[in-house]
């Protein structure tokens, strides 16, 4: 029995959604109110300024009538008047938009839809992933390699190059714990299940792979010259858990982390 990587990470306990927009606009709402009070206020007391008859008596906020109230209006009157001299206006917001709101890209399909028990690992080269079960393409694409590959752990090493979509050109690998069910050459589509996936110990690990299909993109000096020692997530692992989230995947645990490296011009960002 193969002993687990050591540097597989638990997938991250499921949170509650909270509702950000809803504090936001309680706040605003909060917020205008109280400006908008504090503006009537600075009228009533200029309009007690300019009407001294009115202090004689107690006004509307209950104040006393005292020979020094004239006084003290027109000094708080003074005060306001500088503070709050025009009306309040509703300020505009920018709300960020949400990462899980993303358009997933025409013509793609989570290729993990199908996988039993599936585990969120990290985000290294690629993303890594624990489970069972049959693994499908991305999209239209081509099969380069359906074999092994010694420099993997599990030895399983798939690659294609997509030719149809936002990412058409791009090669992506699938490496590990996963037997090919395809072959060099093959046209495959998102309906087309490549490999199928078996609890080894390793997982399975996918990401975008050099054009030479010979290994990740990120060890490439485009990339920033990142191999298996890290440091990790990769902005180009990191990059293709964008476009997984975006196709129904749950974000890898680190996937919030700083990213290491550079994501060369032809892979398109999924959101900024």
């Amino acid at each position: 029995m193969t002993a687990p990587a050591p540097y597989r990470t638990p997938a991250p306990k499921p949170r509650a959604p909270r509702n950000r927009l809803a504090r936001v606009a309680v706040a605003f709402a909060v917020g205008s109110a109280l400006l908008a009070a504090a503006w009537l206020a600075a009228a009533h007391w200029r309009d007690l300024a300019s009407h001294p008859a009115a202090v004689n008596q107690a006004d509307e906020f209950g104040a006393p009538a005292t020979s020094a109230l004239p006084d003290l209006v027109s000094r708080r009157a003074a005060a306001l008047a500088g503070l709050f001299s025009q009306q309040p206006k509703i300020m505009g917001m920018a709300v960020a938009r949400r990462q899980d709101q993303a358009v997933a890209p025409s013509g793609y399909l989570n290729p993990l839809r199908a996988v039993s028990g599936l585990v969120l690992e990290r985000i290294d080269e690629g993303v890594d992933f624990g489970g069972s079960g049959p693994v499908y393409a991305l999209g239209d694409a081509v099969i380069t390699n359906a074999g092994q590959n010694a420099g993997w752990p599990g030895g399983g090493w798939i690659t294609y190059r997509l030719s149809d979509g936002p990412d058409a050109g791009l090669m992506v690998y699938l490496a590990e714990d996963v037997t090919p069910t395809v072959q060099a050459g093959q046209h495959v589509t998102a309906a087309t299940v490549i490999a199928n996936m078996w609890n080894g110990g390793d997982g399975i690990e996918t990401g975008w792979a050099q054009a030479t299909g010979v290994s990740a993109e990120s060890e490439l000096p485009e990339a920033g010259g990142i191999g298996g020692g890290g440091p990790f997530p990769t902005m180009v692992g990191l990059n293709f858990d964008q476009l997984l989230q975006v196709l129904g995947v749950p974000p890898a645990p680190n996937a919030g982390g700083p990213a290491y490296g550079v994501l060369p011009a032809n892979y398109p960002a999924r959101w900024s």
